[in-house]
């Protein structure tokens, strides 16, 4: 790289045009003094925030393992809940709830939660977070009627949805880019499918062995580590936010869009007449109502609104959204079914189901250790078409099973395909998405890639649902299948989307506005 080629990176890295901070004439002079070896270097040395590796190794425990933490609430209570039901008396009929509130009220909550981390730094979110999830957890053990446990569960959402985008924020600034984040972010994307595990290994035990309560309770003990190592090893970033620059309309109707459709599309398949029935239909109505009034009053409206669209002019970013949307739902529809086909249709008893599902675990931590030395190496796009692929491949093995599959033959390699789709497909996202937007927008970032994990989730599960409920009459192993098949739709829609429309390079080392003036340090 010469310098002329250094200086252009330095005007146009990342997200380029009127997402990105102005450059002053020192930059750019600077710019023409920086040789390649110079920002590889910025890119493995450790940030000069963290007083000595200890201090960065406690910094990442705490927020990688609030993304464990996060799947480990999630899994682990659909396994809890038959346990729960029995235990508690509440009507099996109304199972569906207890369940998608957490994902529901995290995914609407994400935007607003954003723009407050934007606000005030990720610090005080972070913490705030961490710790009212905790107190809900020690809460959430005593439940014992369906208004409680809802409760508990949504308001244990309202702390997810404040600490995973202030998470992605805290590494987005801390790391710049280079092969030190793409590690940190593989190691971040393989704590997901680890929690994952660990939720329903935790859930199983506790659900066997002790009172079920024990689950949160363990949670919370966990989540009390986290804040004591936050409170000591992440930086104590705070700003002194503008109240007025809050959108207000913007929180409201996006919530309510949010919330009115996932309402709907989740509930059609279990009420009477499905998409016929006058609840759903003026759920729905509503809900895209609510969401045409968002989007006015974000284009429109507001002066500071909560997704701007100039989000959109980083290039590749919109087909790259839709396709991460995509790829989330496919995983969220592989997962939810194959624990309930495994458990159900193949009748494996629920630890023995849980260790079925230990190659995600560890072939997250695998990805996440070899990513860390090849996000810089292959291509973005190429590595995308790797996830899709690997999500198109799980659903696939799924369709296809026989009554009495093998277990290696089966099982384990559509494990291994579903870790490898969401692992690479997060981690890549996650890195050029915090990479392409400036310091003062990634808690807008955090909210973006959080928010169409658990939106993808929950919307696909619901048509996934509905599908199922449709099939009925054939028998359970084959209604479950039709889900399968949808999702090998979604993980194939993905292939397609980044082959047609989204081009992203090695995430090497590179050049912020700020990068020539670290370099003098």
């Amino acid at each position: 790289m010469d310098s002329y080629q250094a200086t252009h990176q330095l005007q146009h890295s990342g997200a380029g045009g009127s997402t990105r901070s102005p450059l002053t004439v020192l930059d750019l002079w600077l710019g023409f003094l920086i040789s390649p070896d110079e920002i590889e270097k910025l890119g493995r040395r450790r940030p000069d925030i963290f007083a000595n590796g200890w201090v960065e190794m406690g910094f990442c425990i705490s927020v990688l393992g609030s993304m464990m933490m996060a799947e480990f609430l999630i899994s682990g209570f659909s396994v809890l809940l038959p346990v729960l039901i029995e235990d508690t008396g509440i009507d099996p009929n109304q199972r569906t709830w207890p369940v998608t509130v957490f994902s529901l009220v995290t995914g609407s909550l994400l935007l607003p939660f954003g723009r407050l981390t934007d606000m005030f730094g990720g610090f005080p979110i972070y913490l705030g977070g961490i710790s009212w999830v905790t107190l809900w957890a020690i809460v959430g053990g005593f439940s014992r009627t369906l208004p409680m446990v809802l409760a508990t569960r949504a308001l244990q959402g309202v702390g997810a949805a404040a600490f995973l985008p202030a998470g992605t924020t805290l590494l987005g600034t801390t790391y710049r880019p280079g092969p030190r984040k793409n590690a940190v972010f593989s190691l971040y994307g393989g704590c997901a499918p680890l929690g994952f595990f660990s939720g329903i290994i935790v859930a199983g035990l506790t659900g066997e062995f002790l009172y079920w309560g024990w689950f949160f309770w363990i949670a919370s003990i966990l989540l009390a580590v986290l804040c004591t190592i936050t409170f000591f090893c992440v930086p104590h970033e705070w700003r002194r936010g503008d109240w007025s620059s809050m959108d207000w309309w913007g929180c409201l109707t996006s919530m309510a869009s949010l919330s009115l459709l996932t309402y709907a599309i989740t509930d059609a398949s279990h009420v009477d007449r499905h998409w016929g029935s006058p609840q759903i239909i003026v759920t729905f109505i509503l809900g895209l109502i609510a969401l045409a009034a968002f989007i006015y009053v974000e284009g429109w409206v507001a002066t500071s609104p909560l997704l701007p669209f100039d989000l959109f002019a980083i290039k590749y970013i919109g087909p790259l959204f839709l396709a991460l949307f995509f790829a989330c739902g496919c995983f969220g529809i592989y997962l939810f079914y194959a624990s309930f086909y495994i458990q159900t249709v193949l009748e494996i008893p629920p630890l023995l189901a849980a260790v079925w599902f230990a190659p995600m675990a560890a072939g997250g931590i695998i990805i996440a250790l070899v990513g860390g030395v090849t996000l810089h190496r292959l291509p973005g796009t190429i590595l995308l078409v790797i996830s899709g692929t690997g999500f198109s491949l799980c659903a696939l093995l799924f369709a296809l099973m026989p009554d009495n599959p093998n277990y290696w033959a089966w099982v384990f390699p559509a494990m291994v395909c579903s870790t490898i789709g969401i692992d690479i497909g997060f981690n890549v996202s996650g890195i050029f998405i915090t990479t392409s937007v400036p310091k003062h927008q990634q808690g807008l970032a955090g909210a973006c890639i959080n928010g169409l994990v658990f939106l993808g989730i929950s919307f696909f599960l619901g048509w996934a649902d509905f599908a199922v409920s449709r099939r009925a009459d054939n028998g359970l192993g084959e209604s479950y299948k039709v889900a399968f098949w949808f999702a090998v739709g979604c993980g194939a829609t993905v292939v397609l989307l980044v082959l047609g429309f989204v081009r992203i390079g090695r995430a090497k080392s590179d050049l912020t506005s700020s990068g020539p003036l670290e370099i003098l340090k």
